[in-house]
């Protein structure tokens, strides 16, 4: 496995690669890896002749008093499991790499972002969508592969490529759980054991709201207080956002007459957590 800093050396890499006729999967991390990483990997690993995956802690999707500096890190760890995949190259870049001097030049998607995250985490999505933006144009891959756990940030970076033509195909994969149903994320290593339980609330609620759905409740506010009973047991559990939207443009909906998801992003201590669900059935017309 070859690790690879340089943003011009990392493309001459790719460069040869598609010269050779190979096809370059490439899954974009901010590290610290779980399955859920993992499982992207693997995929990219079966689908494509080549597989790049990068570890870069975007500073600028981080807000002013967010967690950069405290965001969970380990490239020697991550090494290690990336080589059991195995991965061909990790492009691991400094953020002065990334943004050098002078940097001012952003990549916005403005409809998908207003609401959700986009409402509470103000110029987040910008800055995913500058770096993954950048990554395109560095790995230049065939094929990029997205969790549904980050269900806004996977549909923005598809309007983004839909929008600005980027020749590559992105690769929706699923949520990926811990047995007892919390979503895997890097952050759920800030939890103490007895916030590690509450958090459990999250998928519960969730799923509460998925049953009430498949037993024929097409209306969005039944869902949601099906949800908030959930969490209601849970006080510790502080909801950001509770919401059923359209699943393609994520905006809000009163009715499930079309695919929906049920989204929420809530804080479990200093911690904050997102899931969500896709009902996928069309309800009632």
């Amino acid at each position: 496995m070859e690790v690879i800093k340089a943003v011009k050396e990392m493309q001459r890499w790719s460069e040869a690669a598609r010269l050779r006729g190979e096809r370059i999967a490439f899954v974009p991390t901010m590290g610290y890896l779980h399955e859920g990483h993992l499982s992207l990997m693997r995929e990219g690993r079966r689908r494509a002749d080549r597989l790049v995956v990068s570890i870069f802690v975007n500073p600028t999707q981080f807000g002013p008093r967010e967690d950069f500096n405290t965001y969970p890190r380990d490239f020697e760890r991550d090494c290690v499991l990336m080589e059991r995949v195995p991965v061909d190259v990790v492009f691991a870049p400094e953020p002065a790499e990334m943004y050098p001097q002078g940097f001012q030049t952003w990549v916005e998607t403005t409809e998908l972002t207003r609401g959700l995250c986009g409402a509470f985490r103000p110029g987040h999505f910008r800055g995913v969508t500058t770096v993954v933006a950048k990554l395109f144009n560095i790995v230049k891959p065939h094929l990029a592969f997205f969790g549904e756990k980050d269900y806004q940030q996977l549909r923005t970076v598809e309007r983004m490529v839909s929008d600005l033509n980027f020749d590559v195909e992105i690769v929706a994969m699923p949520t990926v759980r811990e047995p007892d149903g919390l979503a895997m994320s890097s952050r759920n290593a800030y939890l103490s054991s007895a916030e590690r339980q509450a958090a459990l609330a999250l998928s519960r609620a969730l799923n509460a709201a998925q049953r009430r759905f498949r037993e024929g409740s097409f209306l969005a506010e039944e869902l949601l207080a099906e949800a908030r009973q959930v969490l209601a047991q849970e006080p510790t559990v502080r909801v950001e956002y509770l919401e059923v939207a359209d699943a393609r443009t994520l905006e809000p909906i009163s009715k499930l007459d079309r695919p929906a998801v049920i989204a929420i992003a809530a804080w479990v201590g200093r911690t904050r957590l997102i899931d969500n669900v896709v009902l996928a059935d069309v309800g009632a017309q």
